[in-house]
C-alpha cells in the first residue's frame, strides 16, 4: 500500500509492506510522517483512501493508496462568490454606455 501526502512545496510518497488488517491510522504511524512534518504530531491530518474520506480505523487492502489532505486555507465557498461579485462588476463596466472594451 502507498501513503501520499501533497505538502505545500513537494509530494511526499511513502510505499508500505504491511499486514493484513492494517489500519490506515497504523500505516501513518509506521510510514514516518509524523517524523517528517511534525507540526503534526498533535492533530494528524484527515486522511482518505483513494479520494474517500475515511477515518484512521479503516482497515487498508493490498494496493489502496492513503492520501493526507492538509487543511484549507481559503473557504471555497467565499471564493466563489469573490468571482461571482467579480464577473458581475465587470459585465456591469462593460454594459455601461460609453465604456472600452479591449
Amino acid at each position: 500500500m502507498h501513503i501520499a501526502f501533497a505538502a505545500p512545496t513537494r509530494l511526499w510518497r511513502r510505499a508500505l509492506d504491511v499486514p493484513e488488517s492494517t489500519t490506515a491510522g497504523q500505516a501513518l504511524a509506521l510510514s514516518g510522517f509524523a517524523a517528517e512534518f511534525p507540526e503534526f504530531t498533535d492533530h494528524p491530518p484527515a486522511m482518505g483512501v483513494y479520494g474517500e474520506r475515511c477515518d484512521e480505523r479503516r482497515v487498508l487492502r493490498e494496493e489502496d493508496r492513503v492520501e493526507l489532505y492538509r487543511p484549507l486555507v481559503f473557504d471555497p465557498l467565499e471564493s466563489r462568490r469573490r468571482r461571482a461579485a467579480h464577473r458581475r462588476e465587470t459585465a456591469q463596466r462593460g454594459a455601461r454606455p460609453g465604456a472600452s472594451r479591449v
